[in-house]
């Protein structure tokens, strides 16, 4: 039919098949490759989206919550210092997580049961920054006021 004579080998003679399956074939080879590709842990993680289903804000870039207390948070050495922190319960799946105050202070615009915005704080691969040990998220904003505006001066705090 297409003009040419069928060379078979001997595997092929076996199976009926036209198409090769020794074993460096492409099918097997890509067979092969699609199954041990899943021992690497970084294409698992970015598969099954651990990352996404890990994360607090749930992928999100930012998100809301409200202040359940004040905390200092020791740095770590070679600092000393108290780092000014709030312990925050998100809105939006109820978990808990520990965000920084930047600023000069900024601890003093912040109450308990204030409305606040978290982001992340800028840490490597969305871990911590700096000398904070185990926080990766800052507060933006104080019920609906931005936190840099209320250091400065520029606006007030409105009473919720």
């Amino acid at each position: 039919m297409d003009g040419g004579p069928i060379i078979t080998t001997e595997a092929n003679y076996l199976t009926g098949s036209k198409s090769p399956m020794g074993e460096f074939a492409a099918r097997p080879l890509r067979s092969k490759r699609k199954k041990y590709r899943w021992k690497k842990p970084s294409l698992k993680r970015r598969m099954l989206k651990l990352k996404r289903k890990t994360d607090p804000l749930e992928g999100a870039p930012q998100a809301r919550g409200i202040v359940l207390e004040k905390v200092g948070i020791e740095s770590k050495q070679p600092n000393s210092a108290i780092r000014k922190a709030v312990r925050i319960q998100l809105s939006k799946n109820g978990k808990q997580i520990t965000a920084f105050i930047p600023g000069d202070g900024g601890l003093k615009y912040i109450d308990e049961h204030d409305e606040v915005i978290v982001e992340g704080i800028g840490g490597a691969m969305g871990g911590a920054m700096g000398d904070i040990p185990g926080v990766r998220w800052k507060v933006c904003a104080v019920n609906g006021v931005s936190l840099e505006s209320l250091i400065y001066g520029k606006a007030e705090k409105p009473i919720r």
